[in-house]
């Protein structure tokens, strides 16, 4: 993926100490997206606006709130996560790689 004409912020939003950082891109519209990495754990993140993950590189898989079942995403491919909900997100080795998009 590329991104043409973008306001990048410099300040990195860090979470779980470290393992899981990722940048903001703002766009002329007003629109954003995050750019970041995962790094190998499980973490839980809650959503207050819906959001389509894009997996870029490497692997994860994903359980979304109120679900019981783990899905797992590649390089290539994406999931959705509802306004106001949350989901759990597992990397078992390596980096893993998405970009954010706010819906």
């Amino acid at each position: 993926m590329q991104f043409e004409s973008v306001t990048a912020v410099a300040k990195a939003n860090v979470y779980f100490d470290g393992k899981v950082v990722s940048h903001t891109i703002l766009f002329a519209d007003g629109t954003k997206k995050t750019l970041g990495l995962i790094y190998a754990g499980e973490f839980h993140f809650g959503t207050d606006a819906a959001e389509r993950m894009d997996i870029v590189a490497g692997s994860c898989r994903v359980r979304l709130d109120g679900t019981s079942e783990w899905r797992e995403y590649g390089a290539g491919t994406f999931f959705r996560v509802p306004a106001r909900s949350g989901f759990d997100i597992a990397v078992a080795s390596g980096i893993t790689e998405y970009v954010c998009s706010f819906e």
